[in-house]
């Protein structure tokens, strides 16, 4: 709190004491007794003696704060008061002049009480200025959220695909789970940091703003944040806008868009990647990986070319899914409240732009052979400062960490497969219903989950894996060995359910026979 002492303007009076003209400054500490020995000593007045203040007419003038100022051409006179005209006016004056005393020290005192006030007003005022620009800024991030909501609910931000059907869940809207400014900031323990980076990693355990969070994590511990100036803000709503952009489906989710990040988070660091790739690497593998399958509709591109959906037509049956993810995935961006790339420049912006987009194709599972054996020519010879080499690495890796499940521990790799198989039936459902083709892995009537996971993990994640354990001898015990691990899980499984079918067979040929002969 600031002294009052800069806000008093001294009184200033001047004096006709016995004919000497004397220039009085009342302080704000002047007290009754102050004044009394002032005006005695001054005229050599004895001090039960009562003075009056005398202006050039003769008139009385009040002591108080209100008196007029003068000069000393126009001086009060200051007069003794005889004691001969009794006791009793005595005390009358001294009873006024104890009153004006009292008048100048409450005066006194109220001006401090009035400086103290209004410093303390202008202390309130400058916190509730700050206060007040702090809500600004909230209500201006509520109102980019609710704006970004609105878009997002009216379509003009999710590219819903108007095709052949809607796949939209029933015309509900999509309503972000929190305020950005508000978003839960949880800290992460030392154990969940740990586990972060490893396959092990337990997906099921997590909510989604949990997820977001350990996302937030991953780019900050990276130094991806600080590497592309990245607003940590913008940061917040760019995931919270994915997670909305992630559609309820049983396999193709949120949790599916988390899974596949973390794995490329935990391969990163178990590859050592940050030593052999650049940064810009770095933040390419780990945005593909979470913009992935942006607006996955739960239906592949087999079902999207054969009912001819909008999809498969705007996009010529090239990769349709894999072609709208990324294009849903460069609107987000393209919205200056969610772009992370804001502060790179255009030109660095064009290439992470141009190699996030060749990541995402690249996970389409129908350029699989194709992907796989130019990394293989590669493998042998590999040149981390070639370009090509690099591009194909980053390549295979989106491949590995998007079909990774099985490398994750049976209890969590499991429900995995129960969630993909759902939506396949979803899926050679619909396919029967309108006349299309179906694919035999996909029917319920036939498939079973030993038979969907055989051959999937002898013929394409074992020897994909393999490969790139080549270069990266390390995955082997970690990644490589847990996927012989689930075959070897699943062909027995196979052989308990061949086992039960060819004894119920038995059974019923005996029961037929049996009833036959009868």
């Amino acid at each position: 709190m600031g002294s009052s002492s800069s806000s008093y303007t001294p009184k200033t009076i001047y004096l006709d004491v016995d004919g000497k003209v004397q220039r009085v400054i009342f302080s704000r500490h002047c007290s009754p007794c102050d004044i009394r020995d002032l005006l005695c000593s001054s005229s050599n007045i004895a001090r039960n003696t009562a003075v009056l203040l005398i202006d050039s007419e003769g008139a009385l003038i009040s002591i108080d704060p209100t008196m007029p100022a003068n000069t000393p051409n126009n001086l009060y006179k200051v007069m003794p008061h005889s004691t001969n005209q009794g006791e009793e006016k005595e005390d009358m004056f001294q009873n006024v002049l104890s009153q004006v005393a009292e008048q100048f020290t409450r005066a006194f005192r109220n001006s401090e009480l009035k400086t103290e006030v209004t410093n303390r007003l202008a202390m309130l005022e400058k916190r509730v200025e700050l206060e007040g620009l702090k809500v600004v800024e909230i209500e201006k991030c509520k109102n980019d959220l609710k704006k970004l909501k609105d878009e997002m609910t009216s379509g003009s931000m999710r590219v819903n695909c108007n095709c052949k059907y809607n796949f939209t869940d029933d015309g509900k809207k999509l309503s972000p789970r929190r305020d950005v400014p508000n978003y839960p900031k949880y800290t992460l323990s030392q154990e969940t940091i740990d586990a972060l980076k490893k396959p092990t990693f337990d997906v099921w355990h997590w909510e989604h703003n949990e997820m977001l969070s350990c996302l937030e994590y991953m780019y900050h511990d990276l130094g991806l944040v600080k590497e592309f100036n990245m607003n940590p803000i913008t940061l917040k709503r760019w995931l919270l806008a994915i997670q909305e952009n992630y559609r309820d489906n049983p396999f193709h989710n949120f949790r599916h868009c988390f899974c596949v990040s973390q794995m490329m988070y935990g391969m990163i660091h178990l590859c050592g990647l940050q030593d052999r790739l650049t940064m810009t690497d770095m933040c390419i593998l780990m945005t593909a990986a979470v913009c992935h399958d942006l607006d996955h509709p739960g239906y592949n591109n087999t079902y999207q070319i054969n009912a001819r959906t909008e999809l498969a037509v705007r996009y010529n049956d090239i990769s349709p899914l894999e072609n709208h993810h990324c294009a849903v995935a460069f609107q987000i961006l393209s919205m200056p409240e969610c772009n992370i790339f804001a502060n790179i420049e255009p030109e660095s912006f064009k290439q992470i732009r141009q190699a996030i987009i060749t990541l995402i194709l690249a996970t389409d599972m129908a350029k699989h052979g194709e992907i796989l054996d130019s990394f293989k020519q590669k493998v042998d010879n590999f040149d981390c400062t070639n370009e090509e080499h690099v591009k194909s690495l980053k390549m295979v890796l989106i491949k590995c960490c998007d079909i990774s499940n099985e490398v994750r521990p049976t209890e969590v790799a499991e429900p995995w497969v129960d969630c993909l198989l759902e939506e396949y039936f979803m899926q050679s459902d619909r396919e029967k219903s309108e006349g299309l083709p179906v694919a035999p892995f996909m029917d319920r009537d036939k498939v079973t989950k030993p038979t969907a996971q055989i051959g999937f993990i002898k013929f394409v994640l074992i020897p994909m894996f393999e490969t790139v354990m080549k270069l990266f001898p390390q995955i082997e015990e970690i990644m490589v060995q847990p996927l012989r691990d689930s075959r070897d899980h699943y062909e027995e499984l196979k052989q308990i359910d061949d086992a039960m079918s060819e004894a119920q067979k038995k059974k019923t040929e005996s029961m037929y026979l049996g009833g036959k002969k009868k």
